[in-house]
């Protein structure tokens, strides 16, 4: 895939006269004007990070890569030790790139407020999933483009909130990417059109797999206040990361859809638990799921995920159509068998492969300039959804439809405003099945 050129002599802007970004008096309610002129007709593009950590980094980093025009103005972060590791990898990195004065590194929960009032063209998001709708809604109503972390949200609540906010950016013209990566790799492009072109006949069956050992966990300080420490290890804890389904394994449960043409299924059952990982210290997440979903026309998917240390690894798609196979292990094998065999390998070197990351921000830089930007807003929100149904299942062991789901009114996450370091958020206890209610 190569990357698409930006000559800025020939480049069509969409102009809109008399644009201008109308600010209110109250701090981050500064909106934009549907559509922006500065957006579209200026070389130069301001990026802004919110949320430091490794991906933020890597992210902006990425972005810097995009275009020669783009510049990191802007960061902000709960932990001032993230953001200034993270700024001091990136100068290091691309010291021509990054031009963020020290009045614009900001710290705290109204953080991002404060970047969003500054004069940044292209956000990232990449904080804890628990802060991604509101955040999202915020950015959009600003005026500003968008390239955000998976997953979208915990819970059927913040779904149907990103599900507007796509919406909008649609409207606005505004960019609006996801990091599913996946769908930016080349081999898996390059099968994907195959499948759905119906090099296997119709799909079947979908084998999807996403295994792995133990995750990562942060030390803390004993001097840290009981909402910081859990925030440091977010991940453990069903409302700030939705469980290792949603916050991980959900790449898996996108790259199904994807060989469904991105049609949701109509139900889900399975199971999970935590068996491995029971500690406190570990919150109240499980640490495996099996997850069925059956689709409108017969077809299933069968997703399996878990995280436990000294455990065989396993992340791959496997699937079953009516003229053949199709078998991917998401690193360094895509191959059909049937009536059309096909290996991608073959004919390529997985060391020459386009960097997935980059062509995410390539791609989205590149939308940009043309005046079209790139949205897949409903795409990586039903992707997202997937896993939050197949851990609603989970936990209350229940059969649920994806009227009955997505309908939920289960909402795990404090209003957007109630963030400081005071909070103590109630923190549910480990889900039973049979016990645990369906809201």
């Amino acid at each position: 895939m190569k990357k698409e050129e930006i000559n800025s002599s020939r480049r069509k802007f969409i102009k809109i006269s008399g644009s201008t970004l109308a600010a209110s008096t109250v701090g981050f309610n500064v909106v934009a004007n549907p559509y922006p002129s500065h957006l579209f007709n200026v070389d130069t593009l301001k990026v802004g990070i919110i949320g430091c950590g490794g991906r933020g980094s890597g992210a902006a980093l990425q972005a810097m890569k995009a275009d020669k025009n783009v510049y990191l103005t802007a960061m902000a972060d709960v932990f001032e030790d993230r953001l200034q590791t993270s700024y001091q990898s990136l100068i290091e990195e691309v010291p021509d790139k990054i031009k963020v004065p020290d009045n614009q590194k900001f710290m705290g929960f109204d953080a991002y407020k404060k970047l969003l009032e500054t004069d940044v063209d292209v956000i990232i998001l990449a904080t804890p999933p628990c802060f991604r709708p509101g955040h999202l809604e915020a950015a959009i109503n600003a005026g500003k483009h968008v390239f955000f972390e998976k997953p979208v949200a915990v819970d059927a609540p913040g779904i149907r909130r990103v599900m507007e906010v796509a919406k909008k950016a649609k409207e606005k013209k505004l960019g609006f990417m996801s990091g599913f990566c996946w769908r930016h790799d080349v081999p898996k492009s390059e099968t994907y059109k195959r499948i759905l072109n119906g090099d296997i006949g119709d799909v079947l069956s979908l084998y999807n797999t996403y295994n792995t050992g133990a995750s990562w966990w942060r030390d803390t300080k004993p001097s840290w206040g009981k909402f910081k420490k859990e925030l440091r290890n977010w991940v453990y804890y069903t409302w700030m990361s939705g469980d290792h389904i949603t916050e991980q394994a959900v790449h898996s449960l996108d790259l199904m859809n994807w060989a469904k043409g991105d049609v949701m299924p109509v139900k889900a059952s399975g199971q999970g638990g935590r068996q491995s990982r029971i500690e406190p210290e570990f919150g109240n997440i499980f640490d495996h799921f099996s997850i069925t979903y059956e689709y409108p026309d017969g077809s299933r998917g069968f997703h399996h995920s878990r995280q436990q240390k000294e455990t065989s690894g396993a992340y791959s798609i496997e699937m079953l159509g009516t003229k053949g196979r199709c078998d991917i292990n998401v690193w360094n094998h895509h191959e059909i068998k049937g009536a059309k065999p096909w290996l991608w390998e073959k004919d390529h070197k997985e060391a020459d492969k386009p960097n997935m990351y980059q062509e995410e921000h390539d791609q989205l830089f590149a939308s940009i300039r043309k005046g079209d930007p790139f949205n897949d807003g409903v795409r990586s929100d039903n992707s997202t959804f997937l896993a939050i149904w197949g851990r609603m299942v989970a936990y209350t062991g229940k059969d649920l439809t994806y009227t009955e789901a997505i309908n939920s009114s289960e909402s795990l996450t404090p209003p957007d405003d109630a963030y400081d370091w005071d909070l103590d958020w109630q923190i549910k206890e480990v889900a039973k099945p049979g016990f645990t209610k369906f809201v």
